[in-house]
């Protein structure tokens, strides 16, 4: 039987004490689909030996076929569920999203982990907390890719998919919409919702309509110690995904977010100035 993990991850460090959990399991497929035939007393009635209307009703002018009851079936048991972890930057949302996946794994569900290839901060294989947390993981540059490297098969076994940085997925609304409501995955969704310029960042918004729970992470203003909502992104650099970490930027709540775009677009302009003067007397 295939692991759910990429080969590679075998010999991974002692950072992985338990990583024998996300091993893939062969289990019995149970339908929660209960029978629709069953038989209650009607309390309404004193003659206990009366029974409910059955939760079909088969007559000569108003029948449901085997075939449509199977379906009915079908897709009952094989609905999934979609749940949205979002917030600034250093609010714990990659935290949230391995303490949800190891708590998958140990109730006995089989779980598999993606992020985006974009980001190699701490390496391709793993995804890494601020704090130095780590899971292994599939790094992606696309989600539709992913069925077909992890494995048909071994997809199919599949229960649970983490994504994390999902705002660098453009087809994270595809992907989620498929899994979830074709393949019967759990999906837990980590990303952005914002970007340093509080728009919105990538696909991750998209995906809200689809979602049965949303989670809306705040990290610690850096400044003040309020309830941070943004990223204040501290370079002067103007591309919407630009990858970083302390170095680049910070949370912070809404007074000194306004507060530090104002020192940013002034310290802009300031460079900006300086530039135009030095290549005036040149």
């Amino acid at each position: 039987m295939k692991s759910i993990l990429n080969p590679k991850f075998s010999s991974l460090s002692s950072n992985f004490p338990k990583l024998s959990s996300f091993s893939l399991f062969s289990r019995p497929f149970t339908s929660s689909f209960r029978n629709n035939q069953s038989r209650f007393s009607n309390p309404l009635c004193l003659n206990q030996t009366t029974t409910a209307t059955p939760l079909f009703i088969v007559s000569s002018t108003n029948s449901i076929s085997k075939s449509q009851n199977r379906t009915l079936q079908a897709t009952a048991s094989t609905s999934g569920d979609i749940h949205v972890i979002m917030g600034p930057m250093f609010a714990g949302k990659t935290s949230s999203l391995i303490s949800r996946m190891k708590s998958e794994s140990a109730n006995g569900r089989n779980v598999a982990i993606i992020k985006s290839s974009k980001d190699t901060r701490y390496g391709l294989d793993s995804i890494v907390t601020h704090d130095g947390a780590k899971l292994p993981c599939w790094a992606l540059s696309d989600l539709s890719s992913f069925k077909q490297k992890f494995g048909v098969d071994a997809y199919e076994q599949l229960d649970v998919i983490g994504i994390d940085e999902a705002q660098f997925f453009d087809d994270l609304y595809d992907f989620c919409r498929e899994a979830a409501d074709h393949d019967g995955k759990t999906v837990i969704v980590a990303g952005l919702d914002g970007n340093y310029l509080r728009k919105r960042f990538g696909s991750v918004l998209d995906i809200i309509p689809l979602a049965d729970s949303i989670t809306k992470l705040t990290a610690r203003c850096e400044i003040c110690g309020k309830n941070a909502l943004f990223t204040l992104r501290k370079t002067q650099d103007t591309q919407v995904e630009l990858i970083g970490g302390v170095d680049v930027y910070m949370p912070v709540c809404r007074q000194h977010y306004v507060n530090g775009q104002v020192a940013v677009e002034t310290a802009r302009h300031v460079v900006e100035s300086n530039k135009v003067e030095c290549g005036s007397h040149t």
